[in-house]
């Protein structure tokens, strides 16, 4: 499953009177295949939203390869892209387990929280500069340790850019992808995995295409107005 959610955002005035991000439109693309299918269907909706128009545009995603090449390919050129906050900090927190190894003295839990909130504040070179530090460290940590926490490294040194959250949460930008992770839920769990249910791949593409153009609002012009004329001819007859 390949799923993307175009969200229009705005900010209100909370019962406190505190600015708030607020959702106003909700927009799905989704299929059962590949990111090529992918690409052509998002930016096809991208466009019908007015992407081109928009005062703004971010982009959020987890860190694999293949969104991420899809966002330089299309959306780069008009568009912010953020890493979700919360893979950044779970790469992290890898980072802490693996170094424990070799080292029963440090609290793993410490060592995360401190390296988490400089991330948050947009210090994301110290964190780099810590990680390149302990990887090169002649210690009792294992090679298997050093070379974890090098691949943590690499991860964050390739979206250092996507990073700066500190500067995104005060420009009033979203650092997380959960309003993605969520329709994982209610557009695919809570409608195609009940009790019992088996799907072949054409009857859950059928279906899937009848569910997002619910969602989006667009079910009625999956059907024409004019009326269905059937020919039949038989040689025999």
């Amino acid at each position: 499953m390949k799923i993307a959610v175009l969200s229009r955002l705005g900010s209100r005035l909370n019962r406190v009177g505190q600015s708030v991000t607020h959702l106003y439109q909700r927009r799905v693309v989704a299929l059962l295949g590949n990111l090529e299918g992918l690409q052509v269907r998002l930016r096809l909706e991208a466009a019908r939203q007015g992407i081109n128009q928009a005062p703004h545009v971010v982009w959020i995603s987890d860190g694999a390869r293949g969104f991420w090449r899809l966002f330089e390919h299309c959306f780069a050129h008009c568009a912010v892209g953020i890493l979700d906050f919360y893979h950044a900090a779970q790469h992290l927190w890898q980072a802490a387990d693996a170094y424990r190894e070799g080292n029963p003295a440090r609290t793993p839990k410490m060592w995360f929280e401190r390296m988490r909130h400089q991330l948050r504040q947009g210090y994301v070179h110290r964190i780099l500069k810590e990680l390149l530090w302990l990887c090169s460290q002649q210690s009792s940590a294992s090679e298997a340790t050093k070379q974890e926490l090098l691949k943590v490294y690499n991860y964050l040194h390739d979206h250092v850019e996507h990073m700066q959250y500190h500067q995104f949460k005060q420009q009033g930008l979203p650092l997380g992808s959960g309003i993605v992770e969520s329709a994982c839920k209610w557009l695919i769990t809570q409608r195609f995995k009940g009790t019992g249910m088996r799907w072949s791949e054409a009857g859950f593409s059928s279906l899937l295409h009848l569910r997002v153009a619910w969602v989006n609002q667009r079910f009625a012009a999956l059907f024409s107005d004019q009326p269905l004329t059937l020919s039949l001819y038989s040689p025999n007859h």
